[in-house]
């Protein structure tokens, strides 16, 4: 639980951010993107509707996707999160990241990060999904560049390589 710095409006936070461990404060209405951004220099989440609808901002908290726009940091206290940053391994490309370059499944980019961790969350539980399992996880999140099809073909072509590591 969030523990209030003395004598201040702050509280003490502690969360691992991508495997490594972070002890900060943080006002009590600072966002989680805004944190992840401004705070630890996370900036591939992305901020873009600022209402939970566009899903640019997606991160997971446990494993779990959330809009970190919609999500104070006060609330991932004592949790793991992972961002876009995270995905990658020893400087090589996770295989969804890989997938979505060989594939073009990006165009601006900007909704990028949360298409990956939302493909992400879905490998882990669905090795194998259909196109329309696909299109059912990923319509919270809106791309205004790809058609979204060579995004379900790299989500695909993802899980076809091994896209759960």
């Amino acid at each position: 639980m969030a523990r209030r710095a003395r004598g201040t409006n702050v509280r003490e936070i502690e969360m691992k951010v991508n495997g490594i461990a972070y002890h900060e404060t943080v006002e009590p209405r600072r966002l989680l993107v805004d944190f992840l951004r401004d705070q630890l220099g996370l900036t591939g989440t992305h901020i873009g509707c600022e209402h939970g609808v566009c899903g640019a901002c997606t991160v997971l908290v446990d494993g779990q996707s959330v809009r970190a726009c919609l999500m104070l940091a006060v609330q991932a206290d004592g949790a793991e999160v992972t961002t876009v940053e995270g995905l990658a391994r020893d400087g090589k490309l996770h295989p969804l990241q890989e997938a979505f370059w060989e594939h073009h499944a990006l165009q601006c980019g900007f909704c990028t990060p949360g298409m990956l961790l939302t493909a992400y969350e879905l490998l882990q539980t669905n090795r194998k999904p259909e196109p329309d399992a696909i299109r059912d996880a990923i319509a919270g999140n809106l791309c205004r560049c790809t058609g979204y099809q060579n995004i379900v073909t790299a989500i695909q072509a993802a899980a076809q390589a091994g896209g759960r590591a």
